[in-house]
Order: C-alpha cells, then structure tokens, then sequence
C-alpha cells in the first residue's frame, strides 16, 4: 500500500526485453534506500513494482505484459522521468489517501492552463472508470494522490499548487500526454458490497440500472 505522496523523482535508465515482457532500471535520485531491500515494493508513476536488484543508486524490477498492457508505462523510455513512493510502513503519516499501485486505466491530458501560480489540468478518463469519480473526491494520477475539483462525464479537473509541481513530474504534463489512473479503493469496494448475493454470479461485472432501480438507487 502507498499514500500518494510522492517522495522523489526517479528516471528511468534502462527497458531491457526479457522473456516475452521487460526488466526496467530506475535510478532513484533523492529516495533513500537505506531502508529498502529485496522482494520489497515502489511504486513508479503510480505502479507497484518489486525491487529485484540493488545496484546501489536505483533498483532494477520486472513489468509484467499485464501491466504493459493496463497502464501507461509501455510509453517511458530511458531518459523518462517518474514519480517514485516507497511503500507505507505502519508508522507512515497518510498524508494523502489509501493507494494500492493497481492501475486501473490510462488518461489522457487533455488541457493545461495556469490558474494564478498553480496549474488548472483536464484529464479524461476512460469511460468505464467515470462513475467512480466523484467532484471533491480522491484519484491518483502517476502515483500522486490528487483531489478532483471538477467532473464533467468522464472529464475531471485537477488544481495543482506549485509544491506539487516541483516534487512531481506534472510541470512536465502537457495535452495529449498519457497518465496512470487509480481510482479511489472506497469506490470500488462499494460497488462491489452494493451487489450483494450478486456479486457471486459470474456474469456480475457490475451494476446495471435495472439492479440500482430494483433497490431503489433510481428514483425520478
């Protein structure tokens, strides 16, 4: 698990081909690693990758064709910079919300505009992770924990203060730029409890509106 704070900006030095998916090297820049050792998670523009090498000034970690195919990571190379968070400990403030590292999907920057000193982002959202955002409600984006501050379908919008934009790689987000998005764990658990007996059957992949209006979820 992670809190969306993002402690360091890393870059990525190395994507090597190996045995039908990719061994990555991070190098880690400011992240201290004197507490990490092997078998142990970061998460990297917001994916929880396992350390399995410790050259000293980064680590190196396998990415699955799974997570080549469900987030934006298939689009780094070397050179590119991430956002990188060490995994909470018990004694770690949550100084942002709940995060697994499970990307749910890929956005797309869709505006950028300066409000002031911070920077005013819209972000679209696959259509299919829509309703589980939700206007003052919690999303992360490349790892970083974010507060909506406006929905329109599946469109939201994001302030970012500049202490954000220093510590994070979104000074770097541009229109058209791909981002991973992890909706909030409440969300998704809610869903799912709201199925009930449901959720057992194997055909439920989610709540349609004849299963909300026989509730009474839809009302006129």
């Amino acid at each position: 698990m992670f809190t969306g704070i993002i402690e360091a900006i890393g870059t990525i030095r190395a994507l090597t081909p190996k045995g039908g998916d990719v061994r990555v090297l991070v190098e880690t820049g400011k992240l201290d690693l004197g507490d990490v050792k092997l078998g142990d998670s970061i998460a990297v523009n917001g994916v929880c990758l396992t350390a399995v090498e410790l050259p000293g000034n980064g680590f190196w970690a396998d990415v699955s064709r799974e997570t080549l195919a469900r987030t934006a990571f298939i689009d780094l190379k070397a050179g590119s910079k991430v956002n990188l968070e060490k995994a909470l400990t018990p004694t770690s403030r949550l100084g942002g919300h709940l995060v697994s590292g499970h990307v749910d999907g890929v956005g797309e920057i869709v505006a950028r505009e300066e409000n002031a000193r911070a920077v005013q982002f819209r972000i679209r959202a696959p259509r299919e992770l829509a309703k589980y955002i939700a206007f003052k409600g919690s999303i992360t984006v490349d790892g970083t924990s974010l507060t909506v501050n406006a929905v329109n379908g599946a469109e939201f919008e994001l302030t970012i203060v500049p202490h954000t934009l220093a510590e994070t790689i979104m000074a770097d987000y541009r229109p058209g730029r791909l981002v991973n998005l992890e909706v909030d764990l409440l969300a998704r658990y809610l869903e799912r409890l709201l199925l009930g007996d449901k959720a057992a059957e194997p055909t439920s992949g989610g709540i349609s509106e004849g299963f909300l209006a026989e509730h009474g979820y839809l009302k006129n």
